[in-house]
């Protein structure tokens, strides 16, 4: 087995290098923001990493005290990754790096992204100047997942699962909310083809849809 390689460097960011720089180990990190998740899940948002590769950073971010593995109670009796309270600081890390990334003249359009991913890019892309007084609570349903986008003319909040009340439900694969909230895709085309359900307040919806634009590219 190969030696974790260290940077053996005084300076802090090159600690917290040596604790979550290592492949795949940010992108764990991305998943579980929202809450927790099973092997299984992680796996399905991160289909690029294998299962070895994928268990050995669990246990290396777990050594490290960014993650944990805990059973939940019955009737659930799984066991899941979540994070520590010190993972959780890393928040703003990983919204910090998506809004540097997504100005990147070579980021795809079309690469594959994950439902946790796309509900995280949203804070990565909000942009208070454009709500023009927007309020309201929109729920995105994606697969097994769910996850309430509750906006205010400055601040924007996004959390796993569903209240009682929202403005509007858009249900759709990430790729397909990606592509609507970028704008190669509108919600009429979207809706056409069956890639989009929209219920609730559709005026409400189409404006939710349009606050999200990908942020202007860096110059080369």
């Amino acid at each position: 087995m190969s030696t974790k390689r260290k940077y053996d460097d005084g300076c802090a960011a090159a600690h917290a290098l040596d604790l979550v720089g290592e492949r795949w180990a940010l992108l764990i990190v991305r998943e579980l923001l929202l809450g927790p998740k099973r092997f299984t899940d992680l796996r399905a948002g991160l289909p690029g990493a294998s299962p070895n590769v994928l268990s050995q950073r669990l246990r290396e971010l777990d050594g490290a005290g960014v993650v944990r593995r805990r059973k939940l109670p019955p009737p659930a009796a799984a066991w899941v990754y979540e994070l520590t309270a010190w993972g959780h600081e890393l928040e703003p890390v990983i919204v910090a790096l998506g809004r540097w990334g997504c100005q990147s003249p070579s980021l795809r359009d079309d690469a594959p992204i994950s439902a946790d991913s796309l509900a995280l890019s949203l804070k990565t892309r909000f942009d208070p100047a454009r709500t023009d007084g927007f309020t309201g609570r929109v729920v995105l349903r994606m697969g097994e997942y769910s996850f309430t986008v509750a906006l205010s003319p400055d601040a924007i909040t996004v959390s796993r699962g569903e209240p009682e009340r929202a403005d509007a439900v858009l249900t759709a694969a990430p790729a397909t909310l990606n592509a609507v909230m970028l704008g190669n895709l509108s919600p009429a085309e979207a809706s056409a083809d069956g890639g989009l359900s929209v219920s609730g307040d559709r005026e409400r919806a189409n404006r939710f849809l349009g606050l999200f634009p990908a942020p202007r590219s860096a110059a080369a």
